[in-house]
Order: C-alpha cells, then sequence, then structure tokens
C-alpha cells in the first residue's frame, strides 16, 4: 500500500487512490468544484491544484493518482494564489449575481429580496423578523429614507422599481398595529455594560443590536424624549410622532434602559462612564468639538475620528457612530452605522479582535441589456405599480400588498448560499473583475419548467451529464456547441424535465454554481460542511 505525505503528514493509502482521496483521509480540506464522490473527475476547473514537491509541478488533486513516497503540499502561498487565479478566470465568465443589486444599495444591506419573499407569500411575521436582523427602526425608515435600494432596483429599467421601503413600512406598520409587536431573541446575558450616548437613531439602533446579542444597555440622551433629530427633522405629516414614540418603545420592551433628560459631561462626567460600563458608544448626533476634546477623544474635520470599519475611538473601549463621526448624515445611514458599530463593540466585549466590517462576496453581472430585460421580467409578476403609493395598513390588503412584492425580478442567485464557485471566491479572496471582459448575454434555458438551466453560471463540469447518464435517461444532457459556445443541453432539442426525470434532484444538488435550479425554489439550505458566503474568512 502507497505512502505519500501530504503537508508533513504521512498516510497509508490504496494504489487507486487519488491526492484528494489521501487529503480528505487526513481531514485536509481541499477545494473542489468539478468533482463529485462516485463520478470520474474531469479536472476542468483547477480550483484542487496542489504542489509535489519533488517534481515541482502542480497537479489537479481529484486527477492524480498516488505514488508511493510521493510528497505533497496543498497549503503554499503558491498554491493559495493558483486556486484563486483558477477561481477568477471561472468568475470571468461567470453570468449573473450572487446577492442582488439592491442588497448593495442598501446601507444597512437589508435582505430585500427575502422580505419581498415573505410579503409575497403573507407571511408579515417573518417579514418583520428578516428587516430588523438589520433595521432597527423600519417604520421610521419607511418614511424618512430615501430610497436607494429602489434606486437600485433593476425593475427601475422597465417599468419603475419594486416599491421597497413602502413594502417595508406596511410590514413594520402591520406589526405595530399588533397585539404582540414582534420582539427578536436575545442572547443570554452577557455580564457586560454598555453605555450608549444619544438616542437618535444611530444610538437607538446600537442598542437594539447590542441588546440582542445579550449586553446590559444604557442609554444617556440629554432629551426628555428618544428619537433625537427624528423629532425636529421631520414633519408630523412626514412622521407621524405616535409611530416615532410606539417603534422607539420597542427597543426599550427589549430591556434596554433609557436615562432621558441626562447630559453627559454636565449630569455625570463622560469619564464616570468609562469607569462604570465595560464599554461606551458616542452616538449624540453632530458634536461640540471643544466638548468632544475635552472627554479626551480625537477629533478630526467631520466630529471624532475612528478607526475605518470599527469604529474605535483613540480610548480603548470607547466607540463613536453615525453624525459624530461622519457631521450630518442620512437617518439611514445612522441605522446602519449603529448596526455596524454594536457588531463591533461586541467582538469587543468578548474579548476577540475587532474585525473591521467587510462586504459579502458577490460576483456581479453589471448593467443589464435591454434584450435582457424580458428574462427577468419573466421572474415576476406582471404588475404595474401602485398608483396609491401610501401603503397604510387600513388602505391595501394582505394579498395587494402580496402583488407588489411579487414584482421583484428575483435578480440574486437562487443559489447563494449554497454555491461552492461563491464559497471558495470568498475563502481566497477571489476579484470577479480581474479578468472580466465584455460578458456573455443572460439567458435562461427551459423558462417556465420546473427546471431551469442558467449557461452563463455553467463551469462545465460535467457532472450532471454523468448524473443523467447512469441510469440511462431516455435523452439525458450532452454538451452542445464548440468552442467557447459549448454548453450543456439536451440532444434533440428535448426539455429538462426529458432529460432528466427523477434525477433532476441529484443533478441540481450536484451543480457546484447554481447553474441548475428548480424554478420553484428561490431558498437553499446552505450546504452543510460550507460556512455561508457573509461570514466566511479568507484563507492566508
Amino acid at each position: 500500500m502507497p505512502t505519500i505525505t501530504i503537508d508533513d503528514r504521512p498516510i497509508d493509502v490504496p494504489p487507486e487512490a487519488t491526492v484528494l482521496d489521501a487529503a480528505r483521509k487526513l481531514g485536509i480540506d481541499i477545494p473542489t468544484l468539478c468533482f463529485l464522490e462516485g463520478y470520474k473527475a474531469s479536472t476542468s476547473c483547477q480550483v484542487c491544484v496542489v504542489k509535489l514537491l519533488d517534481s515541482g509541478r502542480v497537479v489537479p488533486a481529484c486527477g492524480t493518482r498516488v505514488v508511493d513516497g510521493m510528497r505533497v503540499a496543498s497549503e503554499t502561498p503558491e498554491v493559495h494564489r493558483l486556486r484563486r487565479t483558477a477561481l477568477e478566470l471561472l468568475l470571468s465568465d461567470h453570468v449573473g449575481d450572487c446577492l442582488a443589486p439592491c442588497f448593495f444599495a442598501c446601507p444597512a444591506h437589508m435582505d430585500v429580496p427575502q422580505m419581498l419573499r415573505q410579503i409575497g407569500d403573507e407571511d408579515h411575521r417573518s417579514a418583520i423578523a428578516t428587516i430588523k436582523e438589520d433595521i432597527a427602526l423600519p417604520a421610521i425608515l419607511g418614511r424618512v429614507c430615501p430610497k436607494p435600494c429602489e434606486k437600485g432596483c433593476r425593475r427601475q429599467g422597465a417599468d419603475g422599481p419594486v416599491e421597497v421601503c413602502e413594502l417595508k413600512r406596511y410590514v413594520a406598520d402591520r406589526d405595530l398595529a399588533s397585539r404582540e409587536p414582534y420582539l427578536p431573541a436575545c442572547r443570554p446575558a452577557s455580564g457586560r455594560r454598555v453605555a450608549v450616548i444619544g438616542a437618535g437613531p444611530t444610538g437607538l439602533a446600537a442598542a437594539f443590536h447590542l441588546r440582542r446579542e445579550g449586553q446590559a444597555v444604557t442609554v444617556f440622551d440629554a432629551q426628555t424624549q428618544p428619537g433625537g433629530r427624528l423629532h425636529h427633522e421631520f414633519s408630523e405629516a412626514e412622521l407621524p410622532r405616535k409611530t416615532l414614540a410606539a417603534e422607539v418603545g420597542v427597543i426599550f420592551r427589549l430591556g434596554v434602559e433609557l436615562r432621558s433628560g441626562t447630559r453627559v459631561g454636565r449630569e455625570i462626567p463622560f469619564d464616570d462612564l468609562i469607569a462604570q460600563y465595560d464599554a461606551v458608544l458616542v452616538a449624540c448626533g453632530a458634536v461640540d468639538k471643544a466638548e468632544i476634546r475635552a472627554w479626551g477623544l480625537a477629533v478630526g474635520s467631520r466630529g471624532v475620528e475612528v478607526r475605518a470599519g470599527t469604529y474605535e475611538t483613540n480610548i480603548k473601549g470607547v466607540f463613536a457612530a453615525g453624525s459624530a463621526t461622519r457631521g450630518k448624515c442620512l437617518v439611514v445611514r445612522s441605522v446602519a452605522d449603529g448596526k455596524e458599530a454594536a457588531a463591533a463593540m461586541a467582538q469587543f466585549l468578548a474579548g476577540k479582535p475587532i474585525t473591521p466590517v467587510q462586504r459579502p462576496f458577490s460576483s456581479r453581472m453589471g448593467k443589464i441589456q435591454a434584450e435582457e430585460m424580458p428574462e427577468f421580467l419573466a421572474r415576476a409578476a406582471d404588475l404595474p405599480r401602485r398608483d396609491d403609493s401610501s401603503y397604510a395598513v387600513d388602505a391595501i390588503s394582505a394579498h395587494a400588498a402580496a402583488d407588489q412584492a411579487h414584482r421583484c425580478l428575483g435578480c440574486g442567485c437562487p443559489a447563494h448560499g449554497n454555491c461552492r464557485l461563491e464559497h471558495y471566491a470568498a475563502m481566497y479572496g477571489a476579484d470577479p473583475g480581474r479578468y472580466r471582459d465584455a460578458r456573455r448575454a443572460f439567458v435562461v434555458v427551459n423558462r417556465g419548467g420546473s427546471v431551469q438551466y442558467e449557461p452563463g453560471k455553467c463551469i462545465n463540469c460535467e457532472l450532471c451529464i454523468q448524473i443523467a447518464g447512469e441510469s440511462q435517461e431516455a435523452l439525458g444532457l450532452t454538451f452542445v456547441g464548440r468552442g467557447f459556445d459549448v454548453r450543456v443541453g439536451v440532444p434533440f432539442q428535448g426539455t429538462m424535465e426529458q432529460a432528466l426525470g427523477p434525477l433532476a434532484a441529484k443533478c441540481v444538488a450536484a451543480c457546484p454554481t447554481g447553474a441548475l435550479y428548480f424554478s420553484q425554489v428561490r431558498d437553499f439550505v446552505p450546504l452543510q460542511d460550507l460556512s455561508h458566503p457573509r461570514s466566511v474568512s479568507k484563507r492566508p
């Protein structure tokens, strides 16, 4: 039985084994896209490359048989660089968005498509839960936000964007009007105490997310009513004070303590907060620079100076966010800052290194062409935008709101979170635009059928062809076309249903890029052995 060494770890394996087999036996994770246990390795993706130390050759682990005495390196800077390049080459020909443009257009990065699907199902409880994962004040933002998410909506280029803000407000208003407004679950008490200076949008959002993490939060505000700038920047018609009070009240129902009419620096010294609390957040809006300097904080041209992405000030345990650091900013930006600052503070309170906020990886298709718009519109309800944009709870039915939600084009990939290309691209820090030039057209094959196929996402791994062929399907799948135009197709112009039959589910599950998917399924459960791309760490 041959003995080989991978990363200085010896192992005995059968003579027919591959380097990948040996690595898996050792528990070494080598990325693969075109390989599936029990099927012939095509070695087409080249993501599983390793280095043979004796010859200096770089080979695909899935297609290289072991040789006695072989020495292999799987985790070197050179190997990582080559894997990243292979991923970037695959992404250069990839047509599609991992995440919808509205996700990136929203400063709080709310999962807009998920919310719209839930509204479309008239599942408003799930919709408000989705919203409050990222936005603490949706009823307020639904009225005062300038709607950057709608500016990013791809339907803007056809018959007008989906009315995301109005639908978000509708769900939030329904929730506030219910007998039991939604209260997210909070983690067990951490034993840590946090002081938040300012009960404006930033401070309230931070308090909300910190409390969810199990922190004991006290908000200090000089005014008698929480809300800060929301009280004087918007009229009653723009932001009813009843709505403001109700939504802010939910935050304090979570167990956040409010000390109103308490000005830090006057009623309570800033140094006392540092001494009494484990962390402090300065979220008091546009600051008096002289007063802030007296607290010992570094001040720049726009306000308190903070480390980019972590919201840390020059004083350990003191953070700052929102208009206190930016000067006056949009309310939605303030709410997003509060969420991100809370995440940084939670890391600090747990004794972990504070990692700067990073955008999740996403392959992005860019601007779509006029001839591609029908492909997107086919995904959505053929309905006009509502003439009545009030979306008041008593003015629109749940069914009418669902109809508007169904206008969403579903621009994000249905396999997001379950795509190995996405996962490994995030892990290795691949740049989707490194080799990208003019892209292929966005096309969906078998539109209207149960199984749909997007050639622009296919990497020609051959897995679906092998799977379809193993049970002697009547037609099966094959490669059609020549050169750069080669793609998976059905012989004799048959349908996917004719090609796959009972093996459709197996083919969809095996697809490493989401090129194959069921039309009725929009939410995929992430693969059990993969971390979610939004939280994956890059390899060194």
